[in-house]
C-alpha cells in the first residue's frame, strides 16, 4: 500500500484509570508516510486513486469472507453483501482515458512505524490499520529484486518462533497479492510486547508493495477481520497483560503524527472525548447513527460508519453520496464508476461535517479537497459514493486528519476529541 512523507510517532501510556480515556506520558519515535492522490502542485492524480480504490473494495471484501468465517453472515449489517472481486484491469481503459500525466510527489495518505518480532528483535516499518486484523511482514524467502531495500523475516535468526499449520493469503485486484505461511512468535510494537502472536512472514509479494517505503501491516481491527483467524496483536497485548488499558489513540496529519498504546496522548487534544458505543458484531471498529451536515444542515442522516485508519478517502453508499453532493453548489458526477465527484475550485466547501448524535466534527476544506482533476477550475473531493459491501460507510483518513480518535476495547467504543 501507498505510504506517504509525514512522521509518525508510536507512544506507550505509563498511566492508568477506569475511564475508557487514558492519558499518560509515552515514548514517541518519528517516521516517515510516503505518496498521495494530490500532487505537489496540486493535481488530482487518479491512477494512483483507482489502484487505492480498488485495494479497499478488496479489502472490505476479504473482510466480509473473513466475518462469515468467523462470526458467521448473521453478523453483518443490513444490506451488506460480500462484493464481486474488483480488478485494476476493468479501469485501466477509463483510466488511460481520463487521467493527465502527474509526477509522483509524496504527501500524507498512510501512516508507519516501527515492530520488531523475534529473539532478537528484527526491525520493520510497518503500516498500522484499524480496518484489519492481521500483521504481515516480507520474509527472507521473498527474493524479487523489488523488495532489496525492505526489511525481511528470518525465523531462523529468532529463538522464539513457532511455525504454525496454514497459509496466508490476501489479493487486492491491483495485481498484487500477499502470501506466505503462518508464524507465532513475539511482536514488539514500542515496548508493548505480545508474546506468541500470530503473522505470516510472506514469499509472496507483488512488485506493486515494493516501492511503498513499508515493510508491511499491522492490522488493529478486532478478532472477526482475522484472516488468520486469531487475535490480533492488540487484543493479544492486553489479554497477557502487556497493556493496562485497552485503549489506543491516532493523531493523523502531515506532520506530528502518532499511535499511542495503552490510551490517549493528552498533549494532542484539548477537550474531553465525544465516546459512541461500537454496534454491530462483525470485527469493525463501526458506529451508528451518523449524519452529515453543510452549514449546519443535515444533509443525509441515520448511516453507520466504519472508522478505519487504513483507508485515505470516505466512501459512502452512491444514493446517500450523490444527495450530498446535491447540496454544494456546482458538484457533478466526475466518474460514475469510481463514484468520484467535483466542485469548483473557486468554492472548496469547509462548511461539512459529521455528526454522531453529539458535536459536529469538522471536514477542513483542506481535507476534503483531493486536488483539481483533468480541469484546473473542478476539484475533486474526498467522499466518494462507492459501496464498499459493508453495509454502510467507511469513513476514513481524510475524516480522522481532522480529529484525535481512540479506539477503546475496554468500553467497545470509538471516541473523538478536538485536536490542539
Amino acid at each position: 500500500m501507498f505510504i506517504k512523507a509525514g512522521l509518525i510517532t508510536l507512544a506507550l501510556a505509563l498511566t492508568a484509570s477506569a475511564s475508557p480515556t487514558i492519558e499518560g506520558r509515552g515514548t514517541r519515535v518519528p517516521f516517515r508516510t510516503r505518496d498521495s492522490v494530490t500532487t505537489q502542485d496540486g493535481r488530482f492524480d487518479l491512477d494512483k486513486a483507482v489502484e487505492i480504490i480498488v485495494r479497499d473494495h478488496n479489502k472490505h471484501r476479504q473482510n466480509l469472507i473473513n466475518i462469515r468465517a468467523n462470526v458467521g453472515p448473521q453478523a453483518f449489517n443490513e444490506g451488506a453483501q460480500i462484493l464481486p472481486f474488483a480488478n485494476l484491469s476493468e479501469y485501466a481503459p477509463h483510466v488511460k482515458r481520463q487521467a493527465e500525466p502527474m509526477a509522483d510527489e509524496k504527501n500524507d495518505l498512510y501512516w508507519a512505524g516501527p515492530v520488531s518480532i523475534g529473539t532478537p528483535g528484527q526491525n520493520f516499518q510497518i503500516k498500522f490499520d484499524t480496518g484489519s486484523a492481521d500483521l504481515w511482514v516480507p520474509s527472507i524467502n521473498c527474493t524479487s529484486p523489488y523488495y532489496s531495500d525492505m526489511s525481511k523475516y528470518e525465523p531462523s535468526k529468532s529463538s522464539t518462533k513457532v511455525e504454525e499449520p496454514g497459509q496466508f493469503l490476501i489479493g487486492y485486484g491491483d495485481s498484487s497479492n500477499v502470501s506466505g505461511p503462518v508464524y507465532t512468535d513475539i511482536v514488539n510494537v514500542a515496548g508493548v510486547v505480545a508474546k506468541g502472536q500470530y503473522f505470516s512472514p510472506a514469499d509472496v509479494i507483488s512488485p506493486k508493495f515494493g516501492s511503498n517505503g513499508v515493510d508491511g501491516l499491522l492490522g488493529l481491527g478486532l478478532p472477526a477481520l482475522s484472516r488468520l483467524h486469531q487475535s490480533p496483536f492488540f487484543n493479544t497485548a492486553k489479554s497477557q497483560g502487556a497493556v493496562k488499558n485497552g485503549v489506543f489513540g491516532f493523531k493523523l496529519a502531515k506532520a506530528g503524527s502518532e499511535l499511542f498504546l495503552s490510551g490517549t496522548d493528552s498533549s494532542l487534544y484539548s477537550g474531553l472525548f465525544e465516546w459512541h458505543p461500537i454496534t454491530g458484531a462483525g470485527g469493525y471498529w463501526q458506529i451508528g447513527g451518523a449524519s452529515i451536515l453543510i452549514d449546519s444542515q443535515t444533509v443525509v442522516s441515520g448511516f453507520t460508519t466504519v472508522i478505519d485508519s487504513g483507508t485515505s478517502f470516505i466512501y459512502g453508499l452512491p444514493n446517500e453520496v450523490a444527495v450530498f453532493y446535491e447540496a454544494i453548489p456546482g458538484s457533478q458526477l466526475y466518474d460514475p464508476a469510481l463514484g468520484i465527484y467535483t466542485f469548483p475550485c473557486a468554492s472548496i466547501p469547509s462548511n461539512i461535517a459529521f455528526n454522531w448524535g453529539g458535536k459536529s466534527w469538522t471536514l477542513s476544506a483542506e481535507n476534503f479537497n483531493l486536488g483539481a482533476g483533468t480541469s484546473a477550475t473542478e476539484c475533486v473531493g474526498a467522499i466518494l459514493g462507492k459501496d464498499m459491501g459493508v453495509g454502510g460507510w467507511v469513513v476514513g483518513d481524510s475524516f480522522m486528519k481532522n480529529v484525535y480518535t481512540a479506539f477503546s476495547l475496554d468500553s467497545n467504543s470509538v471516541g473523538f476529541a478536538t485536536l490542539k
